[in-house]
């Protein structure tokens, strides 16, 4: 038994395969219960470490490497996520708070770390930790449709300065440590530390860019791009004898201007969210020695509530001030008092740093009772801060989108609505471009497209794309070619049976969605009409689908319908609505153009919370009709809302009764630790079982 347990805990392939195999069942069971599935992922280490079954072993030079990884990996990942063009519109603001919110609990923190007799330099340390904060509640605020407003702005913008000066004050305290701190040599390490940011800064971002053009569309490559910068940076942060961390935060800001919103910055933060992050998240718990742990609690519990505690208060005051400060109400301080309260990404990687910092005599930065309060830190502010965010952020105002006037509302079409290039000749036609790839769906789609032609005075192009070949006589690309003009020409029958013009077209590219994005330039598309598949499962998050690389690549609107019926024969449509963004005004605007082009009405659902007041639910009504009452469709309009807390089971269950569901394309997002965080859209899609519409548009657009 004794071998046994020694070769599964000394083998790394199933030290590897332990923790997959965590990974993949303990956080969806926490979430269930609605704890953080970090919370799984810290308590499978302890149960699994050297307290527990001793399957894994701590010390090892596997759970060494996965835990560095996922630390760098972490910390990239946090400024990553950090949106540099929100930073830049309230910039002084953000400075502002960044600095109340940072200094505060630097000050608070490191009272409570010399009131506990902690020495100058462990004090401040422990104030550093107390400095930044991780958006754990941004996919909160996103899904409420809040991220206009100011103060959740200026939080998001906040965070960049706290994190980077938190990792500063860390840098100084491990030099101090570890015996190589003097006035020359703090001088030198802070010009060697400016001029490293400024090489990580800038240079990352003149390469990337520079590399991005030249490789184009290569994915992979430019993948295997971002990952070297960062752990080059990360390098290169230990050879100035700083922590590495700040080098994985740093590339993370140079490089998400090159990334924006494209496949491969969502392909890397996958990578990470799913499977390197929660890594070191198990090797965290496998440095729980249990006995201490709950020794700590015992016997330190002063020390336990006084460092959260004093968070908390921290927090709250430099909110509270800003609040004061900036004129904010009631609901916009409190949320960001709760946004800025949780304690993950950066706090973790710094008090992880200074519990394996030895000096000369093998004294530790942070003793084991700190660094385990740290942790009951981080589990209470990780359950705490998004709760909070989401009772005060759903009570947030936005700025209100700005409506055409009045008096044009009668000539509004889809083609004025959205966002486009101009067009290349005069009085340009509206244009519908349907990809054809399956025989099976290509009849109602081409019909629905037809329908909004004929409605539009428009045209469509059907298109079918051929893989490409390297010779251009070869066989596989004859046959293609073949097929697709088979397909073609039924889908011009088709559309000669309404009377709409159509202009098939056959384009031969490398990628499926690459010759949809381009067709669709070439031709000035007004609206791209796609059939459904499946977005859902590990491959398609991995490797995306022909539909995730047309919503990033195309220029204009994209529908992806699953018709169930005939076009002609759907009448009543269904648009879900939580809050009322241009984005959204631009679905329901193009849900009343679905409906008039069959005479049909629409119906907005708007599912609210069960203790949203009814002059709140009256207020979002009376605003949604004057939204409506702008476009000028003679459809039939109703505005229907329903008290409930499971939203997407409103939504599933309402949609049964009606002919077709209108669903705005929303996508994924993660955490500030990493985490992957599902949204409403990808729940109702995978349960939705009638006739839909996913509308999105131009990523630079929405």
């Amino acid at each position: 038994m004794e071998k046994t347990l020694s070769f599964l805990s000394n083998n790394p392939l199933v030290a590897f395969t332990i923790l997959l195999l965590v990974i993949l069942t303990l956080p969806p069971l926490f979430e269930r219960i609605k704890l953080p599935g970090l919370v799984g992922l810290l308590f499978a280490g302890v149960v699994l470490g050297k307290n527990g079954l001793n399957l894994l072993d701590g010390e090892s030079e596997t759970m060494h490497l996965l835990e560095d990884i996922g630390k760098i990996y972490l910390m990239f990942v946090a400024g990553l996520e950090i949106d540099l063009g929100e930073f830049k519109k309230t910039k002084d603001r953000s400075l502002g708070f960044g600095f109340a919110t940072f200094i505060i609990p630097l000050i608070i923190g490191t009272a409570i770390g010399r009131f506990f007799d902690y020495g100058w330099n462990g004090a401040i340390l422990i104030g550093s930790l107390f400095a930044s904060h991780t958006l754990l509640g941004y996919p909160i605020v996103q899904r409420l449709g809040v991220v206009r407003n100011e103060a959740v702005m200026v939080t998001i913008g906040a965070t960049i300065f706290t994190d980077i000066s938190a990792l500063v004050v860390l840098a100084v305290c491990l030099s101090i440590h570890q015996g190589e701190f003097s006035t020359a040599s703090l001088i030198l390490q802070l010009v060697a530390l400016g001029i490293y940011c400024i090489v990580v800064l800038f240079g990352l971002d003149w390469a990337g860019k520079k590399y991005f053009e030249r490789t184009g569309d290569e994915e992979s490559n430019q993948f295997l791009f971002v990952l070297f910068a960062v752990f080059l940076a990360a390098l290169g942060a230990q050879v100035i004898n700083v922590e590495k961390i700040i080098g994985a935060f740093l590339a993370g800001l140079a490089v998400n201007d090159v990334l924006g919103r494209s496949p491969v910055k969502e392909k890397i933060e996958f990578m990470g969210s799913t499977l390197f992050i929660p890594m070191f998240f198990v090797a965290m718990g496998l440095l729980i020695d249990i006995p201490i742990f709950i020794k700590t609690i015992t016997t330190q519990f002063p020390l336990m509530l006084a460092i959260v505690l004093g968070l908390i208060v921290a927090k709250f005051l430099a909110a509270f001030i800003s609040k004061i400060i900036y004129r904010y109400n009631f609901n916009e301080g409190m949320t960001m008092w709760s946004l800025s309260l949780p304690q993950v990404a950066a706090t973790l990687a710094a008090a992880l740093a200074a519990y394996q910092a030895k000096n000369v005599a093998g004294e530790r930065l942070l003793n084991e009772a700190t660094f385990n309060s740290v942790i009951v830190l981080m589990l209470v502010t990780s359950i705490l801060g998004p709760l909070l965010t989401a009772r005060f952020a759903r009570n947030l105002s936005v700025p209100k989108a700005k409506l055409e006037d009045s008096s044009e509302k009668r000539d509004i079409i889809l083609s004025e609505l959205l966002p486009k290039a101009e067009p290349f000749a005069p009085n340009h036609p509206f244009t519908i471009v349907v990809p054809i790839y399956n025989p099976t769906t290509q009849r109602n789609l081409i019909e629905m497209a037809a329908l909004i032609a004929r409605h539009e005075s428009g045209l469509i192009v059907p298109l079918s794309v051929a893989t490409s070949h390297v010779h251009m006589d070869s066989p596989q690309l004859n046959t293609r070619l073949y097929k697709s003009r088979e397909m073609l020409g039924e889908a011009v029958q088709l559309s000669q049976e309404f009377e709409v013009e159509s202009q098939p077209a056959i384009r031969i590219d490398d990628k499926i969605s690459h010759g949809i994005s381009r067709a669709a330039r070439e031709k000035n598309a007004d609206l791209i009409i796609m059939g459904w598949s499946k977005t859902f499962g590990l491959r398609a998050r991995l490797f995306g689908t022909v539909i995730d690389s047309v919503f990033r690549s195309a220029h204009c609107p994209v529908a992806v319908m699953r018709l169930l019926d005939e076009p002609v024969n759907i009448h009543h449509l269904l648009v879900p609505v939580k809050n009322i963004t241009p984005e959204m005004i631009r679905v329901i605007r193009f849900a009343h153009l679905l409906a008039d082009t069959n005479q049909g009405s629409v119906t907005l659902l708007h599912v609210c919370r069960r203790y949203t007041s009814s002059s709140q639910i009256a207020t979002f009504k009376e605003d949604l009709l004057n939204v409506v009452n702008q476009f000028g469709f003679p459809v039939t309009s109703e505005i229907k809302t329903i008290t409930h807390d499971n939203i997407s089971q409103v939504i599933i269950k309402e949609s049964k009764t009606y002919d077709l569901t209108v669903l705005r394309s929303v996508r994924r997002q993660t955490a500030g630790g990493g985490l992957a965080v599902s949204d409403l859209t990808t729940e109702i899609l995978k349960r939705l079982t009638g006739s839909l519409v996913l509308f999105g548009e131009p990523e630079n657009n929405s």
